[in-house]
């Protein structure tokens, strides 16, 4: 009997023979740029031509007007308020998320997802229904000279709402990947809780902890669905850079207009930039010496 022969392995396609043909990747690239440059470059360039299309001297005017001023104030001092407060929230659900196994941890995660699937206002009416004139506590806030809508006390909150859940989005699948073995060897020599978390955990989860806070304050500062339901729109008291700007536009103050909104750009641009500053030291960090 005819011994018989081996079969052959199939043919292994060549790296070459993966890549896409030089045509498609051009078109790729071509389309790609394209609907950036439709999309995200020409509309910045026309914010910030407009805003200075009057003449820098135009453009500071408006930028120093007292409202403005007001406006921007109050941006900063709400931003000043969620930022810290969802850093705490987020490292406290990221740490119970990624570390404990407990019943109702699939829904937890899902509850967090909640500000990012509703419409942003809609989180500002569900607060106009707790906390308006009418609403579920404002005879209790009636009674003690108390006002939260209308306020800065309901923009902190609807700020705070709308934006907790970008640190916790950024920082559980960083410390998920991180690993507990480091923090149940400090457990085990005797550290602390607290020692375990401040010198072994946070170190680890650093750069994801600083991505989620740039999120988080960008988002804060440009918030305007939320804010402006619960607002109220009164100049100088409860308008953020957002509203005002939204108001000068409705007026036909186009420079004013395009001035606090070039503001809003550079936030956003600035938050792009440190993202990638961010994102480079920790591949840096992490890539072997």
């Amino acid at each position: 009997m005819s011994a018989v022969a081996p079969a052959l392995p199939a043919a292994v396609p060549t790296r070459t023979g993966l890549h896409d043909p030089p045509l498609v990747r051009l078109a790729l690239i071509g389309i790609s740029l394209l609907f950036l440059a439709l999309f995200v470059v020409t509309p910045l360039v026309l914010v910030f031509a407009q805003a200075f299309s009057a003449g820098l001297g135009a453009f500071f005017r408006a930028i120093g007007d007292p409202v403005a001023l007001a406006a921007i104030r109050l941006t900063l001092v709400v931003a000043a308020i969620a930022v810290p407060l969802n850093l705490g929230f987020g490292l406290a659900a990221a740490w119970l998320i990624a570390r404990f196994h407990f019943v109702g941890k699939t829904l937890l995660t899902s509850i967090i997802d909640i500000p990012l699937a509703v419409s942003p206002v809609i989180s500002g009416m569900v607060f106009v229904l707790l906390f308006g004139a009418q609403g579920f506590f404002g005879p209790v806030l009636r009674e003690h000279d108390l006002k939260i809508i209308f306020a800065v006390p309901g923009i902190v909150l609807a700020t705070i709402f709308v934006t907790f859940p970008l640190v916790a989005r950024e920082v559980i699948p960083v410390m998920q990947a991180a690993g507990s073995d480091e923090e149940l060897a400090a457990l085990t020599l005797g550290a602390s809780s607290w020692q375990t978390f401040w010198r072994i955990t946070l170190p680890k989860i650093k750069w994801g902890v600083l991505y989620g806070v740039l999120l988080t304050n960008a988002r804060a500062m440009g918030e305007f669905g939320a804010v402006s339901v619960v607002s109220g729109h009164i100049r100088g008291e409860t308008n953020t850079i957002p509203l005002h700007a939204e108001i000068l536009f409705n007026e036909y103050s186009y420079t004013g207009a395009f001035a606090m909104a070039s503001l809003l750009a550079l936030l956003g641009l600035g938050t792009l930039v440190a993202q990638y500053v961010v994102g480079w030291l920790g591949r840096s960090e992490a890539s072997p010496r």
